[in-house]
């Protein structure tokens, strides 16, 4: 439902860009695709951010916890 109503406000946009001038048509549209590309690196740093936070074990890590935990329980 969201993309249908992209695509009509798209080309209700569009329409209205080609009848505007050349200049003001080209400003808002360099407007609407610069804003469009900060948007879109700012979600990719909150991914970044969030993916980051998440806590990782490495392999050597959890191995050695797990040989202490096996040495603690007498488990050889």
């Amino acid at each position: 439902m969201y993309l249908v109503l992209s695509i009509v406000l798209s080309t209700i946009l569009g329409v209205v860009l080609v009848s505007l001038g050349t200049y003001i048509a080209g400003f808002i549209a360099f407007g609407i695709i610069v804003g469009c590309l900060f948007r879109g690196l700012y979600l990719l740093n909150d991914i970044r951010k969030i993916l980051d936070s998440s806590p990782r074990k490495d392999k050597v890590q959890a191995a050695y916890e797990s040989y202490l935990n096996e040495k603690d329980n007498g488990i050889h």
